[in-house]
């Protein structure tokens, strides 16, 4: 580590379940490390640079239409979704507590395996970033056997350690929610 006071963490955060397991994991290690300054990545295809701002989860939930499983969100009515709004809720105030440590950032990428991975470690690289955290399905699909995937071809590459989480157990879903905040 750069500096013994403080870690550096880089989420990268694409909307996805996958990507929604390794938030809590990371909320979860941010809610316990003190010196932990985190950084959540998004990522837009569009060529007009990057932004940074206050960081809301279910902003970057919503903002994937595309995601089936984002509808279970706002949802009011099932249970799914009032347990994803739940940990969602908890998890913004894990970040809000310590929001001196948390940012946003938006950073745009051609919407492809190879131009996202490059992105990615171009950012925590130039940043000094000392782990990135993203979410994987694993392997899983044939598609996903040939061409690989996309926090598997960060791992590769990357010389900044990798932290892959897979969906998490639902113990350990239950035992975050409940943690007193």
């Amino acid at each position: 580590m750069s500096d013994s006071k403080s870690l550096k963490v880089l989420l990268y955060a694409d909307g996805s379940p996958h990507s929604f397991s390794a938030t809590v994991y990371a909320a979860s290690l941010f809610s316990s490390i003190p010196n932990m300054q985190l950084t959540v990545l998004h990522i837009q295809e569009n060529a007009q640079g990057s932004i940074e701002g206050d960081y809301n989860l279910l902003e970057t939930w919503s903002s994937n239409p595309n995601s089936d499983w984002v509808e279970h969100l706002v949802e009011e009515n099932s249970e799914t979704g009032t347990e994803y709004s739940r940990i969602l809720a908890i998890t913004n105030k894990i970040f809000s507590k310590r929001g001196q440590n948390v940012n946003r950032q938006v950073i745009y990428s051609n919407y492809n395996i190879p131009d996202i991975t490059e992105a990615i470690l171009s950012y925590a690289t130039k940043k000094n970033y000392e782990l990135i955290i993203m979410g994987t399905r694993g392997m899983t699909s044939l598609k996903g056997l040939i061409h690989g995937s996309l926090a598997h071809s960060v791992l590769n590459k990357s010389d900044i350690p990798v932290l892959l989480i897979k969906k998490l157990p639902q113990d350990f879903i239950d035992d975050y929610a409940i943690v007193d905040i």
